[in-house]
């Protein structure tokens, strides 16, 4: 039995809103704490907002800095999620003996999942389209769609243990 370790970590682009909604809380909160020292007849309820939006802005970022680390280890992939570079959650345990099908996302090898009627789409890649896209989609036991961004030795391991399920094209 060959055990084969590899660990893959990608970063997730930040959506527009996230940062639009971070540079918002951190700019209200450096007004509120000048404020403090500007207003002092209102200095309890600038205080309060600071604290408030100090808040929102550290849970803003803790949300939108993320990354991806897949770990791939004796057929099965564990997708976890690190936000901000200091908290690490498992998001997913996959077996490969219960996935469908892994391919590019744009492969001709997934005409035939198109049309189906998934329950679940999850999304744990770089979240943007790049030149060449380097997506994945997998199914896994007909009701879940996960699109990864694994690395090209990810791929190769998996597909020496699951070669008629996994295509690099």
């Amino acid at each position: 039995m060959s055990d084969a370790y590899v660990e893959c970590l990608v970063k997730a682009k930040p959506s527009v809103m996230g940062k639009l909604c971070k540079v918002l809380l951190i700019t209200l909160t450096v007004v509120f704490i000048l404020a403090i020292f500007v207003l002092p007849p209102l200095m309890i309820f600038a205080f309060i907002g600071a604290i408030i939006t100090g808040v929102g802005a550290y849970f803003v970022n803790l949300y939108t800095d993320l990354e991806y680390e897949y770990l791939y280890l004796d057929k099965e992939l564990v997708v976890d999620k690190v936000m901000a570079k200091s908290k690490r959650k498992r998001v997913a345990t996959y077996q490969l003996d219960r996935m469908e099908i892994l391919a590019p996302i744009k492969s001709y090898h997934l005409d035939n999942y198109r049309n189906r009627n998934v329950n679940k789409t999850k999304d744990y890649s770089i979240g943007e389209e790049l030149q060449p896209d380097r997506r994945f989609v997998m199914y896994y036991e007909g009701g879940e769609k996960i699109i990864l961004s694994p690395s090209e030795e990810l791929i190769k391991v998996m597909k020496n243990v699951a070669p008629r399920k996994i295509f690099a094209d």
